[in-house]
């Protein structure tokens, strides 16, 4: 009975000096709110690229130019390499045809495909591949067939068209056999695929894809460098078939056993590596700007709490006149700075869910509630309301019944 009695009083104090309470809680909730918010977001991108990349199968890598993530060297340190061009990747396959499925691809950007007098947007991508090219990237042919070896040998003006593109061009009516132009070149619809959905906000059905060969005969070949797509047979073959890889490009790039590779290799744990890198940075500067932020709220409740101390003085003279102990007095405060600073923490929860939902959403990244460091959150807020209300309210205990009643 006592201590809820005492609980009740806290919170009477706190509701008579409400907007005193509610600055406080929002200094408690714009630090709990940089890391919850923060962390939601990344944990959202990790798991979605987690899934994507498991799309792709774990026993595939990908070789290039230049990496695949890169914040820490200056690109011109890559664009001094060698295009790896197609007559590279054709011989690199011939290499690896007896260990591995090998795909070698190119690509551009901003591109409008045009059906009569019907056009999409001007953000199409225009991707130049071989027969291996929907088992690589694990898409599906919905109707129609995808680029055979043939239309890749005798570069055939052909196409497959990406969900989105053909919704596009084709609301109501069958794309096969039909004729779109993409820049100066006219294709014949072969295929369609199966929609994809979605990927950390970007389309991954508005493509369209085309022979390599015909994509090189039309845009040329000087300054074009390709991508390969490695795929082995399981997943106990992936490390003796990324160093087969390796050996064969750097064959048929011609480079001599002292020289340091010239591409890039790179598979589905360096990728997540190499993320989980950089999100390591990020969440060391949400921690600190959010340490900060609460220690200054830490001030801030116990700036507060001696004031209230000042203001209350009679107050607590009274109840120590009748009988209330220092351990009551003392419980009373810290009761008060620790609602105040669980409250912030709560309402900076909500808030970074709130915008790690509306980021996920934005971007379409799968989010999930962050449990765990909601409740570290709340526990940091509580020992920071405990912490720096510990010296108000021994102060507040302190105090003489006597000179607390003569107080003015």
């Amino acid at each position: 009975m006592i201590f809820l009695e005492t609980l009740r009083l806290a919170f009477s104090s706190l509701r008579a000096n409400l907007l005193r309470s509610l600055l406080t809680i929002l200094g408690m909730a714009i630090g709990v709110f940089s890391i919850i918010g923060a962390m939601t977001i990344i944990d959202g991108i990790r798991s979605t690229i987690e899934s994507g990349l498991n799309v792709l199968g774990s026993n595939s890598f990908q070789i290039q130019k230049f990496p695949a993530i890169n914040f820490s060297d200056p690109r011109q340190r890559y664009g001094n390499r060698r295009d790896i061009n197609y007559d590279m990747a054709a011989r690199f396959r011939q290499q690896m045809d007896t260990r591995a499925r090998v795909c070698a691809t190119i690509g551009r950007g901003g591109q409008t495909a045009v059906f009569h007098d019907r056009h999409t947007n001007p953000n199409v991508r225009l991707n130049g591949s071989d027969e291996n090219y929907l088992t690589a990237f694990n898409y599906d042919i919905a109707a129609g067939r995808g680029i055979g070896p043939d239309d890749v040998a005798f570069a055939r003006t052909v196409c497959v068209l990406g969900s989105e593109i053909s919704e596009k061009l084709f609301p109501y009516e069958d794309p096969l056999g039909k004729l779109i132009r993409i820049g100066p070149q006219t294709y014949t619809v072969i295929g369609v695929l199966v929609e994809k959905g979605a990927s950390l906000g970007q389309s991954q059905d508005g493509f369209v894809l085309v022979p390599i060969t015909r994509w090189l005969m039309v845009y040329g070949h000087a300054r074009r460098s390709v991508s390969i797509n490695v795929q082995a047979a399981s997943q106990a073959e992936l490390p003796a078939v990324q160093d087969m890889a390796i050996g064969a490009m750097r064959l048929v790039r011609g480079l001599d056993p002292e020289d340091p590779n010239d591409f890039e290799i790179f598979s589905n744990d360096s990728l997540i590596e190499a993320f989980n890198n950089i999100a390591g940075v990020v969440s060391i500067g949400a921690f600190v700007i959010s340490g900060i932020a609460l220690v200054a709220a830490g001030v801030g409740v116990m700036n507060i709490m001696l004031v209230s101390v000042t203001e209350r003085t009679k107050e607590i003279g009274v109840r120590k006149s009748i009988g209330a102990k220092r351990a009551n007095i003392m419980t009373q405060f810290l009761i008060e700075s620790a609602t105040l600073a669980l409250i912030g923490g709560l309402v900076g929860i909500l808030l970074g869910v709130m915008v790690g939902y509306a980021a996920g959403l934005m971007f379409g990244i799968a989010i999930s509630f962050p449990w765990a460091w909601a409740a570290a959150g709340m526990m940091v807020c509580g020992g920071i309301g405990l912490g720096f209300g510990l010296y108000p309210a021994w102060k507040a205990a302190s105090l003489d019944p006597i000179e607390a009643l003569r107080y003015e």
